[in-house]
């Protein structure tokens, strides 16, 4: 059963989730997350209680993927800036034409930039960025993944240890650790129990020793998180505020991201929903940083 069906009437607040479009994005790497995200409930038999708000920004009212579908944008980067404290969670999609938003220095490297600086400067909320694919190579770009570890499409492994280390050279000399997983999770939530045995998110012991991966549960204890002033204490001392980070492979990486996620802010079950309707076998990542909330 869910944490938030155990718990009183009162209305759940719905995430505010910012989508951040460039110029010949990966069409999938917006339309698999989108897609989880819309589809997911609070409470699962209850299609009102509607879990995230999704909003797209582009530089344009029109923003054109790389394989030719052109989405609307409810806002531009300027609209963005300016709201960007009513989100939760930022999501930037790669594609293989980042290179070009790399070597023209342009959005969403700001709004990147400014979302981890907002968790910095006000961590009372707790806040989410993530990337698929290639975005992460934008995150790398800013910055904010020194000291951190992450991951990117496969194909371009090498090209983000370059960034990166090009990022330390220009910052505090951490580098990041570039692993090839699934999805990488820092500045985690999560709830042990008392069984470990029954936490999904934890995965069997990794044969190279790394920690296990662990999540905290449900949407009720997200709602809690932010309103605790012990919670609010230990996200202040994490890196970036705590501003929980995950970096994805692939397009299929970005459903498995997603459903993290969802498992992670609203509930396991509800994620479990969602991957049942889109008929996906949910893929874990793996975990490098967190607290217990």
């Amino acid at each position: 059963m869910s944490v938030v069906e155990e718990t009183s009437d009162t209305p759940i607040e719905v995430i505010q989730v910012l989508f951040a479009l460039h110029p010949s994005f990966g069409a999938q790497e917006l339309c698999g997350p989108l897609e989880v995200l819309s589809n997911t409930r609070h409470k699962i038999n209850d299609p009102e209680s509607k879990a995230f708000e999704c909003t797209i920004a582009a530089a344009s009212q029109g923003v054109t993927s790389s394989s030719g579908l052109t989405i609307k944008a409810d806002i531009n980067y300027e609209d963005a800036h300016e709201d960007l404290k009513e989100y939760g969670v930022l999501i930037i999609p790669g594609g293989f034409s980042v290179e070009k938003v790399l070597k023209e220095e342009s959005e969403p490297l700001k709004l990147i930039k400014a979302f981890a600086n907002l968790q910095q400067t006000d961590p009372s909320k707790e806040r989410t960025l993530m990337s698929i694919g290639t975005g992460s190579l934008l995150l790398a770009q800013t910055g904010i993944l020194q000291g951190m570890a992450a991951t990117t499409h496969p194909d371009f492994y090498t090209k983000m240890e370059i960034i990166c280390k090009d990022a330390a050279r220009r910052g505090e000399l951490e580098q990041t650790d570039v692993m090839e997983e699934n999805y990488v999770v820092n500045n985690a939530r999560f709830d042990l129990g008392e069984n470990l045995e029954e936490n999904p998110f934890i995965l069997s012991k990794r044969p190279d020793g790394r920690r296990k991966s662990i999540a905290r549960k449900g949407s009720n204890a997200w709602k809690e998180s932010i309103k605790r002033r012990e919670s609010n204490a230990r996200r202040a001392s994490l890196r970036l505020g705590g501003l929980r980070v995950i970096t994805s492979g692939g397009v299929t990486s970005g459903l498995d991201a997603s459903l993290y996620l969802v498992a992670a802010m609203v509930s396991h079950e509800s994620a479990q929903e969602v991957a049942r309707v889109l008929q996906y076998s949910w893929n874990k990542g793996v975990t490098v940083e967190g607290i217990d909330v």
